[in-house]
C-alpha cells in the first residue's frame, strides 16, 4: 500500500477535521457521535499500522515505507520508519482507542476535547515518523499544544499553572533543540536525517569565551538536544513539571503523557543523540547513567511519601524512565534493548496504572490515599486487575516489566558496577511504594461510609484493562516479539557508534602525539 505511513498518521487529523466542520449543537447526541467518530478514527488508525507491522521487515536496518516530496519553501515532507521507531508508532496507535474509550464519561466541550486527542495521535505519530529535521521539530513541538489545552482546559483545580508548567519546560527545552538544528543544517547543508545519520560532524577541541570544548560541535550539539529530550522525559532534576501535570490532566490525558509523550525523549537519545553525536554521547555518558541512577532511587523515595495517588505513580514514571536513560547510555545491545523494551512496556503499565486511578475517581472523586481502604471487599474485579498492573509495575518475572528493566541493569552492570548496584536498589523502593499503595486502597476492612456503596468495575471499564493486560503478559513471557524487531537495528546502531568513537579516539591520539 503507498503512503501507507501518511495515511496512518493523517487519519485521525482527518476526523477532527471532520469533527470541527461538520458536527454542531452540543446536546447528548452530539456528544455521543463525537466520542463515536473518535472511537472510529482511532480504531481505523490501529488497524491500518497493523500492515506497517506485519509487512516490515526486521532483517533491514535502514528506513522502510519511506515517502519522500517537496515541501513549502524548500523544505521536504519525509516519512520512514526502522525497527527502532516501528514499535512506538504501534504502542501510539494501540493506546488510543483505549484512551477514547476512557474518555467516555466526559461531558464537557466534549467535541473539543476529542478533537484535542485526534490532532494529539496525528502529531505523536509524526514525530516518530519524520525523517526530517524541520518536520520532527514541527510534530515534536506542535504536540504540546493540544496537551496544554487538554490539561489547561479538562483539568483538576489547579490546572492552569500546571498546564502552563508542562509546556514552558518542555518548550524552553526544545529551544536549544532548534538552535542545533539550525548549525547541523549550517554544518551538513541538509535537513534530511537520514543523510544527517551518515555525516560527521567535528569533534576536535576549541575554546568558547576561554572554556575548553572537548569534543568540539559534538559535545555542543549534544547538549543542545540533551536539554529537550532530558525535559520530555523527564529526568531528574528537570522532572517537576510531570507530577503537577499527570495530578491536574484528566484521566485520558495522563495515560497519554505516561504511555506515549514521555517516549519521545527517549526516541530521541535513539535517534538523534547516539548516531549523530557518539563523541558527544562518549564523553558525556558517565554523568547521564549517575543522573539516572539518583532519578530512579530519589523518585522512588519521594513516592514513598505522596498522599495522593496520581502523583506517586507520577515519580514512579520518572523513576522507570530512569532505567530508560540509563539502557541507553550504556552504548551495548543488553543496555539498548532493555531500554527500548522498557519504554514499550511502561506504556501499558504505566498507562494501565493511571486508568486504574481513573476507575476509583470516576466513583469517589478523590485521589487522595487515605480516602481508600478496603475496596477487595466491594470491587474484586477491580482488585484483581490493580494487583496485576502493581506487580508488572514493580518488576515481577513473568510480566513485561520484569524483561525491560532485567535487560537495563544487565547492560548497565558492564559498563559500570556502581551505578548497576545503586539502580537496582530502585527495584526494592518500586516494590515498597507499589505494595504499600495498594495495601492502603484495596486491602483491609471496608470501614469508611462513602465507600460502602462502591460498584465494581463495568463491562466497558473491564474491556479497556483486558488488552492492556494480554500485552504485559504475552510481552513478559515471549519478549521476543519485540527484541527481534529492535534487535537487527539496534545491533546497527552500537556498531556505527562503536566505529565512530574508535575513529574518533584514534584521530585524538594522533593528535596528541
Amino acid at each position: 500500500m503507498d503512503n501507507l505511513l501518511s495515511i496512518t498518521t493523517f487519519i485521525p487529523a482527518l476526523a477532527a477535521l471532520i469533527l470541527a466542520l461538520f458536527l454542531r449543537g452540543s446536546d447528548a447526541a452530539a456528544q455521543r457521535n463525537a466520542k463515536w467518530v473518535a472511537m472510529f478514527a482511532t480504531t481505523a488508525t490501529f488497524l491500518v499500522s497493523l500492515f506497517i507491522l506485519f509487512e516490515f521487515d526486521p532483517g533491514n536496518t535502514g528506513f522502510q515505507f519511506v515517502e519522500q516530496a517537496d515541501w513549502l519553501l524548500g523544505l521536504q515532507y519525509k516519512m520512514g520508519v526502522d525497527g527502532i521507531s516501528v514499535l512506538f508508532v504501534m504502542l501510539t496507535t494501540f493506546m488510543m482507542p483505549m484512551v477514547i474509550a476512557a474518555s467516555w464519561n466526559v461531558e464537557t466541550r466534549v467535541k473539543e476535547y476529542m478533537i484535542a486527542f485526534l490532532l494529539l495521535e496525528t502529531l505523536m505519530l509524526g514525530v516518530f515518523m519524520a525523517l526530517d529535521l524541520v518536520l520532527f521539530y514541527l510534530f515534536f513541538e506542535a504536540g504540546l499544544i493540544p496537551m496544554f489545552l487538554i490539561i489547561g482546559i479538562w483539568g483538576g483545580a489547579n490546572r492552569i499553572y500546571a498546564s502552563f508548567k508542562f509546556f514552558l519546560y518542555t518548550f524552553l527545552g526544545s529551544v536549544l533543540m532548534l538552535v542545533a538544528m539550525v548549525a547541523m543544517f549550517s554544518d551538513a547543508g541538509t535537513t534530511d536525517i537520514v543523510q544527517l545519520l551518515n555525516h560527521e560532524f567535528e569533534y576536535g577541541t576549541f575554546n568558547i569565551l576561554g572554556i575548553q570544548i572537548v569534543g568540539g560541535m559534538q559535545t555542543l550539539m549534544f547538549l543542545a538536544f540533551f536539554a529537550s529530550f532530558a525535559v520530555k522525559m523527564p529526568m531528574w532534576p528537570v522532572h517537576t513539571w510531570l507530577p503537577d501535570a499527570h495530578v491536574q490532566a484528566p484521566t485520558a490525558g495522563s495515560v497519554v503523557l505516561a504511555a506515549i509523550l514521555l517516549k519521545m525523549g527517549g526516541y530521541g537519545f535513539l535517534r538523534f543523540s547516539l548516531p549523530m553525536f557518539p563523541v558527544g554521547s562518549e564523553l558525556l555518558a558517565p554523568v547521564v547513567l549517575w543522573m539516572s541512577a539518583i532519578a530512579i532511587v530519589y523518585t522512588s523515595l519521594v513516592a514513598l511519601v505522596q498522599e495522593d495517588m496520581k502523583k506517586l505513580i507520577a515519580y514512579s514514571s520518572v523513576a522507570h524512565m530512569g532505567f530508560v536513560t540509563m539502557g541507553i547510555f550504556t552504548f551495548n545491545q543488553q543496555g539498548l534493548d532493555g531500554a527500548i523494551f522498557q519504554m514499550i512496556s511502561h506504556g501499558f503499565i504505566s498507562g494501565a496504572l493511571f486508568l486504574c486511578v481513573g476507575v476509583i475517581y470516576d466513583r469517589m472523586h478523590t485521589r487522595e490515599i487515605d480516602a481508600y481502604g478496603g475496596l477487595v471487599n466491594r470491587m474484586p474485579s477491580y482488585a484483581m486487575i490493580f494487583m496485576f498492573f502493581t506487580m508488572a509495575n514493580v518488576g515481577l518475572p513473568g510480566t513485561s516489566g520484569f524483561v525491560g528493566e532485567f535487560l537495563t541493569l544487565v547492560g548497565v552492570f558492564q559498563v559500570n558496577t556502581w551505578v548497576a548496584a545503586v539502580a537496582t536498589t530502585g527495584v526494592i523502593f518500586s516494590a515498597a511504594y507499589a505494595l504499600w499503595l495498594y495495601r492502603r486502597v484495596v486491602m483491609g476492612d471496608l470501614i469508611k461510609e462513602s465507600l460502602k456503596a462502591i460498584k465494581d468495575m463495568t463491562r466497558r471499564e473491564k474491556l479497556i484493562f483486558a488488552p492492556l493486560v494480554a500485552m504485559t503478559l504475552l510481552l513478559g513471557v515471549y519478549p521476543a516479539l519485540v527484541l527481534d524487531i529492535i534487535g537487527p537495528s539496534v545491533s546497527a546502531l552500537v556498531n556505527n557508534y562503536d566505529t565512530a568513537t574508535a575513529a574518533a579516539n584514534a584521530v585524538t591520539q594522533v593528535a596528541g602525539n
